[in-house]
């Protein structure tokens, strides 16, 4: 049986792999020609579809379909049939939860299908201009004007979609500079983009605004909003609830401060690298394409 998130399997995929290919974005892209995308039903008429780049939410009810993030959009003709499958609504509005192309790259074709588009200020800028992600060594260019968003969230925006209401609202600069959450009240689900890699760890785009002080900020302001029966949509890995958020919290802040103490006492990127910084969480976190050494490369250049 096929693995149903391409995200899984570049994870169980070896580093060494991927170093041979030009980029990562190249290998997913490829993959994602190839893979399923399967949706699981949460709750309130709210699925997650998995299978192009992060996970995608989505809200179906008498007004259309509401998206939190769109793939990747060589998914395109699957993430329609996907949609389909849930009663055959035309979507109606997007949220970008941040500017990253597994989470945004469908924009084009989801406003030529009748979507609207939101995202916060900067990443509009962002969608707006070739952007260079050192990390990924990768250049992305503009988006296509009919994909660029038009409905702007620089602090919160609440929106009634049928009998939903939703939440949109901005984190302080965290995964991104531009990132933003959505709760659908009603149904008691939050989704919250790449602020939160569920069981894995994560990237964090230093370039552009990012860092591991905020990406904590942000997980702590969601923990204070949400109760025990919360599900909780991370940007990868499996939906979870409080509990796993508060694991993926707890193991930012220790590995922040080893990689802290190392970086004060002096030591090098590399040497603290090699001092093992998250060695009591490696084994459970550190198994995919964001290995061990490169996430405390990541939250080196934060601290």
């Amino acid at each position: 049986m096929r693995i149903a998130s391409l995200f899984t399997i570049l994870c169980l995929m070896p580093l060494r792999v991927l170093a041979q290919a030009t980029s990562p974005v190249i290998v997913i892209n490829a993959d994602a020609a190839k893979s399923d995308v399967t949706a699981r039903p949460l709750r309130a008429n709210v699925n997650v579809l998995a299978g192009s780049g992060g996970n995608i939410a989505v809200l179906s009810n008498s007004e259309g379909q509401f998206l939190v993030d769109d793939g990747i959009a060589v998914s395109k003709d699957k993430i329609r049939a996907a949609l389909a499958k849930l009663g055959g609504l035309k979507p109606k509005y997007v949220v970008n939860t941040h500017w990253h192309w597994d989470h945004a790259d469908g924009n084009t074709w989801m406003h030529d299908a009748g979507a609207t588009i939101i995202a916060s200020p900067n990443t509009l800028k962002y969608l707006s201009t070739t952007e260079r992600v050192e990390d990924w060594s990768f250049t992305f260019p503009p988006t296509p004007k009919d994909g660029l968003p038009t409905i702007l969230v620089d602090k919160s925006k609440r929106m009634t979609f049928g009998d939903e209401t939703v939440t949109i609202a901005t984190y302080v600069p965290s995964h991104t500079d531009g990132d933003l959450w959505v709760r659908f009240e009603k149904a008691d689900v939050v989704v919250m983009g790449d602020t939160f890699w569920n069981g894995i760890y994560s990237f964090i785009d230093n370039a552009h605004g990012g860092g591991i002080n905020g990406m904590i900020q942000a997980v702590n302001a969601t923990l204070e909003s949400v109760g025990d029966h919360t599900l909780i949509v991370p940007g990868h890995g499996p939906v979870g609830g409080r509990s796993d958020l508060t694991a993926f919290r707890d193991m930012l802040v220790a590995v922040r401060e080893n990689v802290s103490k190392l970086k004060k006492a002096g030591k090098t990127e590399k040497e603290a690298q090699a001092a093992k910084p998250g060695a009591a969480y490696d084994a459970k976190w550190g198994g995919s394409v964001i290995n061990p050494d490169f996430f405390v490369h990541l939250v080196y250049a934060g601290v």
